[in-house]
Parts: structure tokens; C-alpha cells; sequence
């Protein structure tokens, strides 16, 4: 196994941002904890108030980060991280937040983890890129992950959208209009025929008046 890394002092748990924006643990109240059999956890935090946030996802031992391998997103007042990890080990999540009212561009670190994975026997493949549309309160069901080895016969697609007009999914041109259930969105795709070819999956979503106009808020390749 490897070795626990050495971190400063007042490292570990909540920093001064973390009190100042009322937030709060719901998940793992401890800072360190381990995984013991699988190499997939989420991590919950309370946030009172909306909040925006980045995260820093690193492997102790490389000191490489894998922010693919951590997709956040909020709803009903509750933060959620889903983390992956490649590789059995020590990482250190970072978590960075602000008011969503603060337009400063640079946001302050407000909680760390320490996570020791041990053992990795799952393979892992990058969570879907998140566009800035989709930080309003987005929540994805389903699928978490899309490449070229999963099952892309019939994939349904599940999303809670806030303020969505309409949502679809993209691939190649091709567009798979999802159907409003309750309040979330559903529909499925076919993807059979891009596999392997580096197409890009988007979900897409349309908020105003003008009925063409769609903004990104996720994009899978297969």
C-alpha cells in the first residue's frame, strides 16, 4: 500500500469559507476516511444558500489531478460530488466555493478531504464534461458515464433541468428529444452506430422564447 502523505496543519476538514457560507457535512462528517472494497464513493454537503463550487480531485502519489473523475451538481439544497478513482492510494479532494451572488472570479478553498482507497477493481471512465448551464441546479440520473465499451443500445437519459423548456439529447446531428416526467426529463437514445468513433453526446436545453436557441450543459464522448 502506498504511504499516507504528510499535510500541513489545519489541512484537513473545514476552512474559514466553509462556516461563512453555512455549510455542512451530511455524508462523511470526518475529513479522512477509507473506502474499503470499492474505488467509487459521494461525498454530500449541506449549502443553505445557492453556492458555486469548483473541486480539485489529486493522487497522492503521482500528485496528478483527475477532475474527470469527479462530477458535482446540486439539488434542494444538498451539494453532490460523485468521485471515481483509478487507481488504489491516498487523494486529496479539495473543495472550493463562493456565494453564487459573488462574481469574484477566484474561489477560496472551503473544505479538504483525505480519501484512502483500498482497493481499485472497477475501471473508471471520465464523467461527462459540465458546462457552466448546467451549474444552475442540474441533477443527472442517468447515465453517469457514456464511452465506447458501455451497453449504447438503448441509453435513457434522466435529468432534472430547472427553468428547461425542452431538453435533448445530440449525437452527430441527430436529435432525441427528452419527455417531461413529473420534474424531471426522459427520454432514450440509440447509439449503436457512433461507437468508437470520438462523437460527442451533448444534452442540451432550452430556457426562452426563442424555441431554437440550446445551451450545452453536458457532453459525453463515445
Amino acid at each position: 500500500m502506498t504511504d499516507k502523505p504528510d499535510l500541513p496543519e489545519g489541512y484537513l476538514g473545514s476552512q474559514p469559507k466553509f462556516a461563512e457560507l453555512g455549510l455542512q457535512t451530511i455524508s462523511h462528517p470526518t475529513p479522512e476516511f477509507s473506502i474499503p472494497t470499492e474505488n467509487e464513493v459521494e461525498i454530500k454537503l449541506k449549502a443553505p444558500s445557492p453556492v458555486k463550487v469548483t473541486t480539485n480531485l489529486i493522487n497522492c502519489r503521482t500528485e496528478q489531478e483527475h477532475s474527470e473523475f469527479v462530477f458535482t451538481q446540486t439539488k434542494d439544497g444538498e451539494l453532490s460530488f460523485v468521485l471515481s478513482f483509478p487507481e488504489y492510494g491516498f487523494y486529496k479532494f479539495q473543495i472550493f466555493a463562493l456565494a453564487a451572488s459573488d462574481d469574484s472570479k477566484s474561489l477560496p478553498n472551503a473544505y479538504n478531504y483525505l480519501i484512502e482507497v483500498k482497493k481499485a477493481l472497477k475501471p473508471v471512465f471520465p464523467f461527462p464534461k459540465q458546462y457552466a448551464q448546467w451549474k444552475n441546479g442540474c441533477y443527472l440520473y442517468s447515465p453517469m458515464v457514456l464511452h465506447s465499451n458501455a451497453r449504447l443500445a438503448n441509453v435513457h437519459f434522466k435529468v432534472y433541468v430547472p427553468e428547461a423548456k425542452a431538453v435533448a439529447a445530440v449525437a452527430a446531428g441527430e436529435w432525441v428529444h427528452l419527455a417531461k416526467k413529473g420534474e424531471n426529463w426522459e427520454g432514450v437514445a440509440t447509439l449503436d452506430k457512433h461507437r468508437g468513433k470520438d462523437v460527442k453526446v451533448t444534452l442540451n436545453a432550452n430556457f426562452g422564447a426563442d424555441e431554437t436557441k440550446y445551451a450545452t450543459l453536458l457532453e459525453y464522448m463515445i
